[in-house]
């Protein structure tokens, strides 16, 4: 197991189409994903539509298979370039992530294009080690980061489990009606 290498969404050679994304209460998005084959062409174009998809949602981090409709362990992130940020790694795709290893718990605001007007507060780990496979690669990867991309991480897996931000909240009063900004 290594880290992401060389590997880009790029090398996955298959154009991205942008998907709609689906909105809370959409079944597929409380029931967990099935796990994929990487290398299957059917995950390598999902994974090129995550990315697609992701890039032209304005602020958008993260995205999962189940947001597009699609019940499958299979997400992408992206924090480049966030102020929160402080690793990052770049754009990629993890297909069948899980959590290696969570420590140092801090609570924080969340939002998610599946819930559009509504943010939350939520405990999650700001240091983080996951692995998973990369489409196409026919590798598994070990990634250890923190903060911002951590959290991100974890959002993504739990979209992949069938969770929303809202499934983690501490309670109502930890949940907040989103700004609209003119």
């Amino acid at each position: 197991m290594t880290g992401l290498g060389d590997w880009t969404p790029q090398a996955l050679a298959v154009p991205g189409e942008v998907r709609p994304v689906v909105c809370a209460p959409e079944p597929v998005l409380s029931r967990a994903g099935a796990e994929v084959d990487p290398n299957s062409a059917e995950t390598v174009r999902l994974a090129a539509d995550l990315v697609a998809t992701m890039r032209v949602a304005p602020g958008c981090v993260g995205l999962a298979a189940p947001q597009i409709g699609v019940a499958a362990q299979v997400f992408a992130v992206d924090v480049t370039g966030h102020p929160k940020a402080v690793t990052v790694h770049g754009t990629f795709v993890l297909c069948n992530a899980r959590v290696v290893e969570a420590t140092r718990w801090k609570a924080g605001r969340e939002g998610c294009m599946s819930v559009p007007d509504l943010t939350g507060d939520v405990k999650r780990a700001s240091r983080l080690v996951v692995e998973g496979e990369l489409p196409g690669a026919g590798r598994t990867v070990r990634l250890v980061t923190d903060a911002f991309e951590a959290r991100a991480l974890q959002h993504e897996i739990d979209h992949c489990a069938g969770l929303l931000f809202l499934d983690r909240v501490a309670g109502a009063h930890a949940i907040h009606q989103r700004k609209v900004y003119l």
